[in-house]
């Protein structure tokens, strides 16, 4: 359709900013829905699908030489049924036809995904990523792509159908993958998590920190498993420093590298070198919630400060630029700004020289910028020089070098705050920001910042008000519109959460939601064969119903949906969550021994049923009760979770009913289901924490 001499097409009413992108393409697309799809079944139309988000640097290149240009469009409208699909507003779609590329080329898959599926059942029968509208990199040319993949449809329809059956055969044993591939469940036991640990210890970095080679992501998950390896290790013969060396130096790393905005705050997706150098410029909020998590529990578990500085300062970008006005968390930033990526973040030496004066040959030494340029003639500043190898060569304090770095720093940000900034994706996403209202919880318990707790408060009442409808949650919201049924992850990501936020501040209502969405979960997601879907059973019906194992650049939901079940059945005495949490880990384990490095957030859930974490229920009046719980949570104690209940609590569930009040302040401390006596002082209490 036309619309004020600008072609328009069915993508102008959507949330999505990836989708409102492209709504004046002159390609015709749909969003993905009946109507396209019934379309394509009428017209006979085999169907192209193009998965990407909004700060997806190659999709917007592909964008740019394909989608925006009249005569590729043409081919597209003339062949296909074009449909365009957010990948964080639609990760089932995502999740589905990711697998199915893997399957049909043998090779990893990326954004933005290309897929051209038949009409009739959305079967993938052809795919790839990014296409060049001309041939070049080994790649054919779009248009000669597009009309040998019709040429292949219309003429080879019988091999498409054998290949179509062998595809559905293998997603459907991919969606269940224990009980399809005959494996009986396992009994689970700590092989894994020793294997797991070794296996991370082949893949890491000595030099520079992280796992494998460029590209270099952080992977959270494991850097906490490495953590917690190391602290389970305390109660052997022998301590493992070495996995605590393994995630620290990784910590260090990234946080001095070019991957953390040195001026800003927060992590960038990944390094595209083996130096943690340059990023890939976007933010996502998904990163910086767990990684955030992470950094203030390494500041608890070894005091070191630049760990507590990287967590402050992460929090305050978050705070500051990623936070709504009604409180939810907006989804990414942009890689790119005037069509440039990373030109919002670069530097040249003239405008650093003339910004600096007298201090640029301090910050150049610190920064690099006394180095060749490092991203296309500019600089990207990345740490290069110790605070004390700096204070000996400048012959100062590191206090004083310190305080004239950080006034330089705040030069370059009010310059640079006045630059084009790079776009913001403003949909706000339930599971997203369950990341990071437990990142903010976490950091807030740890570094006893209680405005931390404040904002994240802020997010889990707009999700409350805003994405929680007649006893469900919704995954999305944009410009006053709530919608799509929410996900697995969005359902565990937020009762994980909420457990974390009531540890710093108790809520009786987070406690009923928490128990609201648990049952949610077990009564739409549940696999009767142990473990969950990633769709509910009511969701719309698709080739595949993907059941995760694995983490990506998410923890797996089902890992995610252990550990909380585990949790929440020992802190209520509800035996259902427990053996949820049991059922999952059991049906999961052939899976989990067979990759278990990529299983880590199944492995953190594993640890707690293998070796029962202790719940410290509090009760006593504010001020004692504050103290009693700040000596509880404060340090790295991975295995306990501490709820300091107010005496005025009203009626809390299940098993915290008789976690009753007790003079001035009480403890309850279980292990597992093991309970003891309760202490009634903070020595008592201290005979009994582990």
């Amino acid at each position: 359709m036309k619309s004020g001499g600008d072609y328009t097409n069915h993508l102008a009413q959507e949330t999505s900013p990836y989708l409102l992108q492209h709504a004046h393409n002159p390609v015709d697309w749909h969003p993905w829905g009946a109507e396209a799809l019934a379309k394509a079944r009428a017209e006979n139309k085999p169907i192209l699908l193009s998965v990407g988000y909004s700060a997806c640097h190659w999709c917007h290149v592909m964008a740019h030489e394909c989608f925006e240009d009249a005569g590729v469009a043409a081919v597209m409208n003339d062949l296909f049924v074009n449909i365009k699909v957010d990948r964080e507003e639609r990760p089932d779609l995502d999740k589905i036809y990711q697998t199915a590329h893997s399957l049909l080329t043998q090779r990893n898959g990326g954004w933005p995904l290309t897929m051209f599926l038949t009409p009739d059942g959305q079967i993938p029968f052809f795919g790839g990523t990014y296409f060049p509208k001309e041939p070049r990199h080994g790649l054919p040319g779009f248009v000669e792509l597009m009309q040998r993949v019709v040429g292949f449809y219309t003429e080879r329809q019988s091999d498409i159908a054998e290949q179509n059956d062998a595809l559905l055969n293998a997603l459907a044993s991919l969606a269940a993958p224990a009980h399809n591939q005959g494996h009986r469940p396992g009994r689970p036991d700590a092989l894994p998590l020793d294997v797991a640990r070794n296996q991370l210890e082949k893949q890491f970095d000595a030099t520079h920190g992280g796992f494998g080679r460029a590209p270099k992501f952080p992977h959270p998950t494991s850097l906490e498993r490495l953590l917690r390896h190391w602290s389970g290790s305390h109660n052997s013969t022998q301590v493992d420093a070495q996995a605590l060396h393994m995630a620290t130096y990784t910590l260090e790393h990234m946080a001095l590298g070019g991957i953390y905005d040195q001026l800003g705050g927060g992590f960038c997706r990944y390094s595209v070198d083996d130096y943690w150098m340059i990023p890939h410029f976007e933010k996502m909020l998904y990163d910086n919630g767990p990684l955030l998590a992470l950094y203030a529990q390494a500041h608890a578990a070894t005091g070191n400060p630049l760990f507590a500085r990287i967590a402050h300062e992460t929090a305050a970008w978050v705070m500051r630029e990623m936070q709504s006005a009604e409180g939810g968390f907006y989804s990414t930033l942009d890689a790119d700004s005037e069509g440039e990526e990373g030109k919002f973040y670069v530097w040249t030496r003239a405008e650093v020289r003339t910004l600096l004066g007298n201090d640029y040959e301090l910050f150049a030494r610190r920064f690099g910028l006394d180095r060749e340029p490092n991203f296309e003639g500019h600089y990207h500043l990345h740490v290069f020089v110790t605070l004390t190898d700096l204070a000996h060569e400048f012959k100062s304090s590191e206090a004083d070098i310190a305080q004239r770095l950080d006034a330089a720093c705040a030069k370059l940000v009010a310059v640079r705050s006045r630059r084009i900034w790079p776009g913001r994706d403003e949909k706000i996403l339930t599971s997203w920001n369950g990341l990071m209202i437990r990142g903010l919880a976490i950091a807030a318990r740890h570094l006893e910042r209680p405005d931390y707790a404040e904002a994240a408060t802020r997010a889990v009442n707009f999700i409350r008000h805003t994405l929680w409808r007649d006893g469900r949650l919704l995954a999305t919201y944009k410009d006053g519109r709530a919608h799509l049924n929410a996900y697995l992850d969005d359902y565990v990501f937020l009762i994980d959460a909420l457990l974390e936020l009531l540890q710093v501040r108790w809520r009786d209502d987070d406690l009923r939601f928490a128990v609201e969405l648990a049952e949610i979960v077990l009564e739409h997601f549940a696999d009767p064969n142990g473990g969950f879907f990633f769709t509910a059973d009511d969701h719309e019906t698709l080739i595949q119903r993907p059941k995760p194992v694995a983490d990506d650049a998410l923890p797996s939901g089902n890992g995610i949906a252990a550990s909380v079940f585990g949790r929440l059945g020992h802190l209520l005495g509800e035996l259902r969550y427990v053996e949820a949490a049991e059922r999952t880990l059991t049906a999961l384990w052939p899976v989990i021994e067979q990759n278990a490095y990529a299983c880590t957030a199944l492995l953190l859930a594993a640890e707690d049923y293998l070796f029962p974490g202790q719940t410290v229920v509090l009760r006593g009046n504010d001020e004692t009760l504050d103290i009693w719980r700040r000596h509880c949570a404060q340090p790295y104690a991975p295995r306990r979770s501490t709820f300091a209940i107010p005496d005025d609590a009203i009626d809390p569930p299940g098993l915290l009913r008789e976690r009753r009040p007790q003079g001035e302040a009480v403890a309850y401390v279980c292990t597992g289901t093991q309970c003891a006596p309760p202490a009634m002082t903070l020595t008592e209490l201290d005979t009994l924490l582990m």
